[in-house]
């Protein structure tokens, strides 16, 4: 049994606090910190059998590993084995208000111009939609902590936070991926495992006959429920092999945040082989059509041709398993990487046959709202009319 320690100065040193992970959310409680080991990198493919070897070896401390998946498959992933479980909250310092600087790479002119040509590439047979996401290169007045970039991000409940060290550069600061998940990827108690794709969305309101319209309008909208039924589809086709029993709804609910409704389904399982790993599942699924497209292949084409700016561990995947395969994967959206002063935020749109430029462009705005919220920037529109020239 592994316990749970308070906060001490044991680790506090610069290079053991570069290695805090927090995960938060209305399910899930989870901060280490310190590292002992590092899981060799490798890609998504060979993941199960990497974490396999890894607690094949008898180890002191921790029986678990935390961390992330970027979101090519094909690239590094970054694990370790924490040196403690910490309980309580360790203060944390003020926000750095931000100075006046903002790029958006692309501006929300040419991510339309991108749109139009994925949508003119989609025939339903080689390519059925593919997510196209942009980002916000912001600058601090001073260096910030993700610690409290989280805590001000926490103040949604409908949310799973995180914080997370990344790699950087030989001689680089640290760096963090920091964001606020609603979307489930993988869970796995023994053999129940649980998902909750989300894939559809619609901007919050503030007035309450406006909000539920737009709820209202989601869940009729042709176009988002054909994107979240890519996304379910290819979740139920992964799963039902491994599974004894496997319950995915016929349609969609709708799943709220503070600023964002989306499309969900909740999708639940037995497995048929309990010794079957959270991290061979996360393997299997990731990237689904949520956050990639379909087919995958084509979707990861698309992507790397059209996006001027490489995700890194965005659209990703952040969580845990154990040494018994148990463990808790959410996808890495709603995020910023933070390095020093430096924050480059990200959002993505599902981009399918009918799907129209200027309203990704929108949801892609009001994807970035949880973010800009959480660092002060009150009024998104102006400030990316002012500075996204």
């Amino acid at each position: 049994m592994i316990n749970r320690l308070p906060f001490t100065d044991a680790l506090a040193t610069a290079e053991q606090r570069r290695y805090r992970f927090v995960l938060r959310g209305p399910k899930q409680q989870l901060q280490t910190q310190g590292c002992l080991a590092c899981l060799p990198a490798g890609n998504t493919q060979t993941l199960s059998q990497r974490v396999s070897a890894f607690f094949s070896t008898r180890r002191a401390g921790p029986a678990l590993l935390v961390g992330a998946l970027p979101f090519d498959p094909f690239a590094d992933d970054a694990l370790y084995q924490p040196a403690e479980l910490v309980a309580g909250e360790e203060p944390v310092t003020p926000l750095a208000p931000l100075v006046n600087e903002a790029r958006a790479e692309p501006p929300a002119t040419d991510y339309a111009s991108m749109v139009a040509h994925c949508v003119a590439g989609i025939d339903g047979r080689t390519l059925s939609k593919a997510v196209l996401a942009r980002s916000l290169q912001l600058q601090a007045a001073a260096s910030l902590d993700p610690l409290a970039l989280a805590a001000r991000l926490e103040q949604d409940a409908s949310v799973t936070t995180y914080v997370l060290p990344v790699p950087v550069a030989t001689n680089a600061p640290p760096a963090w991926l920091v964001g606020a998940s609603p979307e489930l990827l993988i869970s796995r108690r023994g053999r129940t495992i649980v998902s909750h794709p989300l894939a559809g969305s619609a901007r919050r309101r503030a007035n309450a006959e406006e909000d539920a319209a737009a709820a209202r309008s989601l869940s009729a909208s042709a176009k988002d429920l054909e994107e979240h039924a890519y996304v379910v589809d290819a979740i139920k086709a992964a799963l039902a092999p491994l599974c004894s029993e496997l319950d995915v709804p016929d349609s969609p609910s709708l799943y709220t945040t503070n600023t964002m409704w989306h499309l969900g389904t909740r999708i639940s399982g037995t497995l048929k082989d309990d010794s079957i790993s959270v991290a061979t599942l996360a393997g299997l699924l990731h990237p689904t059509p949520a956050v990639c497209g379909t087919p995958r292949q084509q979707a990861l084409d698309t992507i790397s041709r059209l996006e001027p700016v490489d995700r890194g561990f965005y659209a990703g995947a952040v969580g845990w398993v154990n040494d018994a395969g148990d463990g808790d994967w959410y996808v890495a959206i709603r995020c910023a990487h933070v390095q020093a002063n430096s924050l480059r935020l990200f959002a993505g749109a599902g981009i399918v046959a009918d799907s129209e430029p200027e309203l990704e462009v929108a949801e892609t705005g009001a994807k970035f709202r949880a973010l800009l919220n959480a660092l002060g920037v009150d009024d998104e529109l102006e400030f990316e009319e002012q500075h996204h020239d």
